[in-house]
């Protein structure tokens, strides 16, 4: 048997619920919705997308003409002024000394003109001095002009003021005084001797090299060839065979000329 309970029941307490129970009788007790069941969900609204914030509208830029942007001109190429040559009034030449060879009216051979400017005292000691002076000798001796077959001619060119006495140095501008036996090639050892007889501001390493014509009235004729100074050469050893090379070129000049 059950009997049901609640509003519309039997108030029953525990102990009377206790004995129905041994009696056999099942008691109808309404089940009470749990207090912790969550409500059933509710469909969720549709997110809607936040509308823009309305844009101020852009004023439009007037039409204008199309820039034209100036054309850049490339700058003209910077062209090298050749230097000078050094001033002939200013620069002094010797008369010319025999070196090699005999006394006398042998033709031909060779003129030095070489850069010896003097000592601290003013005078000049002899040719090549020293070191320099021993290397000058070996590299004559190398072209066998030591024996004398032919004149060698020494003219010391230096800066300086003239003093005017008979045998004193002369200055470059009044001439190049042609020796009694004209040679047949001018050797210029130093950059004085040859940007003057060339009459050219280029540095001694582009004048050495080739042969030349001096340009000092009455010289036309006679090859010239550049080269380095022997004190040069005693400072710079990795030149010397630029050097030999430029004397050998001198040499060819007397061959080609006998």
């Amino acid at each position: 048997m059950t009997v049901p309970t609640g509003d519309g029941g039997m108030n029953l307490d525990a102990r009377q619920r206790a004995m129905l129970e041994e009696m056999g009788i099942k008691l109808w007790w309404p089940v009470a919705a749990p207090a912790d069941v969550p409500a059933p969900p509710q469909a969720a609204a549709p997110r809607v997308a936040p509308e823009a914030a309305p844009q101020p509208a852009r004023a439009s830029a007037p039409a204008s003409a199309p820039v034209t942007w100036p054309i850049a001109t490339p700058a003209p190429p910077v062209v090298a002024r050749p230097a000078a040559a050094p001033s002939a009034a200013s620069v002094l030449i010797e008369p010319p000394r025999l070196l090699y060879g005999p006394e006398g009216d042998a033709p031909g051979g060779w003129l030095i003109v070489a850069d010896m400017p003097p000592g601290p005292d003013g005078r000049h000691a002899e040719p090549f001095a020293g070191d320099a002076g021993r290397l000058f000798e070996a590299m004559l001796r190398a072209l066998q002009l030591h024996t004398g077959a032919v004149p060698v001619q020494l003219m010391r060119t230096h800066r300086g003021v003239a003093s005017g006495q008979p045998g004193s140095p002369r200055p470059l501008s009044d001439g190049l005084p042609m020796p009694a036996i004209a040679p047949q090639v001018v050797l210029a050892m130093g950059p004085l001797a040859s940007q003057c007889l060339l009459q050219s501001g280029e540095p001694l390493g582009r004048l050495r090299g080739r042969a030349s014509r001096i340009a000092l009235p009455g010289w036309e004729a006679v090859p010239l060839v550049a080269t380095y100074p022997p004190a040069y050469l005693l400072r710079n050893p990795a030149d010397k065979a630029r050097a030999w090379a430029d004397l050998c070129l001198a040499a060819d000049q007397i061959d080609a000329a006998s």
